[in-house]
């Protein structure tokens, strides 16, 4: 039997799919184009559900290593007991997206979980390329720790979460707070993340199915990466699937659709790091592409990576 849509996702993507059948693809490079033609689509698919009305928000900044101001928002449930919390990264492949299109997700993360949330509009390639994502991602850290007690939340127990780039930032966070020797990290919840610069051939049994292409991952990690992508000198805290010692990372959670871009990456990290001795559950959605659950959220594979979501959330 051949790789085939999840029923319920197919459905759900039918009008998109109808709608996009005259679109040409923009051309790889064409960031611009890819900006143009995903900020709207994140931002109605973050506002197809109901924004709950539990989650408070408060507007926060601190300053780079380089001068620059960093916007975070604050994410709290009403009534939320001391405990944890998470710093959370959008995704965009690191070349688009804010963190006013994901109010939604990460409202209803916090309103699931009564976990407080911390949002980091870090700067995007290829304006800003590495390493300041992820420079901009470490000052949070430090912040979320050293405001630990004015918010309520314990510093033993943040956890980093992102999907997509989102989520590769996040592996990215660990392996460099272990680098520095800190600031702590509880757990990392990795949705389908963006992990390795160097899946650059296309699987024939997924292609058809591809929200994310490797077009656009053609054009998405040279942004970030320059000249130095898919060649022998990038560094793990740039694509953590070059990461060779695993010793030591927060335990993971990671899941991935089988027909997504990133399967195989995903695949293989949760394999790495489940033998340095890292604690992993890692989730293979069958029959669901990049980002099924945003757009068919009613879908019994969404519903259960959501619950599985909120689940590790609680647990941290």
């Amino acid at each position: 039997m051949a790789l085939s849509l999840d029923p319920e996702i197919a459905q759900a993507l039918a009008p998109m799919a109808g709608a996009m059948a005259d679109t040409t693809p923009p051309a790889v490079g064409d960031i611009a184009a890819r900006r143009a033609m995903w900020e709207p689509i994140i931002g109605a698919a973050g506002t197809a559900q109901p924004i709950p009305d539990d989650v408070k928000t408060s507007e926060h900044h601190t300053t780079a290593g380089d001068g620059a101001r960093i916007t975070m928002r604050w994410y709290t449930k009403d009534g939320a007991a001391p405990g944890p919390a998470v710093l959370f990264f959008h995704g965009g492949g690191y070349i688009f997206g804010h963190i006013d299109l994901f109010d939604g997700p990460v409202s209803r993360y916090v309103s699931a979980s009564g976990v407080p949330m911390l949002s980091v509009e870090y700067r995007r390639a290829p304006e800003h390329p590495f390493p300041t994502p992820l420079e901009d991602a470490y000052t949070a850290l430090r912040w979320l720790h050293a405001h630990a007690t004015e918010l309520d939340i314990d510093p033993d127990r943040i956890g980093v979460m992102g999907d997509s780039a989102g989520g590769g930032m996040a592996a990215a966070l660990t392996i460099l707070a272990r680098e520095r020797g800190g600031p702590t990290i509880a757990r990392q919840i990795l949705i389908m993340p963006m992990l390795d610069d160097r899946t650059t051939t296309p699987d024939p049994h997924i292609a058809p199915y591809l929200l994310w292409s490797y077009d656009d991952s053609l054009t998405a990690w040279p942004a970030l990466l320059g000249e130095a992508a898919d060649g022998p000198d990038v560094p793990t805290t740039a694509a953590p699937a070059r990461l060779e010692d695993a010793t030591g990372l927060p335990p993971a959670y990671i899941e991935v659709g089988q027909l997504d871009v990133f399967r195989d990456e995903d695949t293989a990290y949760a394999t790495k790091l489940s033998r340095a001795g890292v604690p992993v559950e890692f989730h293979l959605h069958p029959g669901a592409p990049h980002e099924f659950d945003s757009i068919a959220f009613t879908s019994d594979v969404a519903r259960r990576a959501i619950a599985d979501r909120i689940r590790v959330l609680k647990s941290i």
